[in-house]
């Protein structure tokens, strides 16, 4: 089949849509003629790969939580993106029902995606789910490629170990950092310190994954009685409270960037850092594709599926108590036994792990 146009649904969460980076990648190299259409929601359009795809659209919000609002907005947006297409193959990253119907009510010919949520009669291409928790979410979306055109590409290996010194035309083995100006586009980014620095991000959309605030108040006085490194902080507008309390309560040199930037303005400021420490949440793989070291504190989270992959060293600090990793994004213990993954893991442990682990 001549596949000329493509219907891609983009994942929901930042760190997810990081993890796709090299099926898009891999996408554009089977298809380097097709014109390709992502279809995203709005808080995640920022951060979708321009330099890789032709057309990116954002699909509406439902007006309510009602399953009859979420139908209307689901089939707004089929109806908004039907008149791009008509599109060969549909593909859908998120493993819903509503991404299926998305592809279905759109028209596309072949619609390709995992055989989960009771949707298997809207594909046509369909994929066995595997349950094994040691596959990587970025190698569950690489094998959405369709084989007869990409044979079985494999994550391991995507980015080089050994820097090059240069792109060569994006063949996979020559990348050796992700250029967010090729990719991404952004019309504008922030500006780092001139001094040296280091980067904290304290939020989480989940409370599962989220390290308490004032952990990272002793982790910012630990690290800058020993580097003297200005600190600065990221996150966006829910990470306000954070963020001020630990400036209120460190004492120590600040730069606050919180809420100050959409996600691709981030990427000078993690390119420059010496490292990044963030909980298990978008901005860990953000700063991780941007070329920054980090080290990942991990609560609820599975790292063997979700853990950054960027070319920025990425490692993890985990407490694997009996519960763990529920991957739940809220807690289900009772008082007393709540967060304890989290709860169990100490700025001093954390401190120490990233200075051996990233070799600061």
């Amino acid at each position: 089949m001549d596949v000329r146009s493509i219907l891609v649904r983009a994942p929901n969460w930042v760190g997810d849509q990081v993890l796709a980076f090299p099926f898009f990648f891999y996408l554009r190299h089977a298809y380097p003629k097709a014109k390709i259409t992502v279809a995203t929601v709005s808080w995640v359009k920022d951060i979708q790969f321009r330099g890789l795809v032709d057309e990116i659209v954002s699909l509406p919000k439902p007006l309510g939580r009602g399953w009859i609002e979420k139908l209307r907005a689901l089939n707004e947006g089929a109806k908004k993106l039907k008149v791009l297409g008509p599109f060969d193959l549909g593909i859908t990253l998120p493993n819903s029902f509503s991404a299926a119907w998305l592809l279905y009510r759109v028209g596309a010919k072949r619609r390709r995606g995992y055989l989960t949520d009771a949707r298997g009669f809207l594909l046509t291409d369909k994929v066995k789910w595997n349950p094994d928790p040691a596959i990587h979410r970025a190698q569950a979306y690489l094998q959405l490629l369709p084989t007869d055109r990409v044979p079985a590409p494999k994550l391991e290996g995507f980015w080089p170990q050994e820097p090059k010194d240069a792109l060569d035309d994006l063949i996979p083995g020559v990348l050796n950092h992700f250029d967010a100006p090729t990719f991404w586009q952004p019309k504008e980014a922030l500006e780092p310190p001139e001094e040296p620095y280091y980067i904290l991000a304290p939020g989480s959309a989940a409370d599962s994954r989220r390290w308490p605030p004032e952990y990272f108040v002793k982790l910012a006085q630990l690290i800058f009685d020993q580097t003297k490194l200005r600190l600065v902080l990221v996150g966006g507008s829910t990470e306000v409270p954070y963020s001020m309390m630990i400036q209120e309560k460190a004492g120590v040199p600040v730069t606050d960037f919180t809420a100050q930037s959409k996600i691709s303005g981030l990427w000078r400021l993690f390119r420059n850092a010496r490292f990044t420490i963030s909980n298990d949440s978008g901005l860990a793989h953000i700063a991780s594709l941007c070329g920054s070291k980090v080290q990942v504190i991990f609560g609820a989270g599975n790292p063997n599926r979700t853990a950054p992959i960027g070319p920025g060293l990425a490692k993890v600090t985990i407490n694997p108590v009996d519960c763990w990793p529920c991957e739940l994004n809220h807690c289900s213990q009772p008082a007393g036994e709540k967060l304890k993954c989290l709860i169990g893991i100490l700025p001093a442990r954390v401190w120490e792990e990233a200075k051996n682990a990233l070799k600061l």
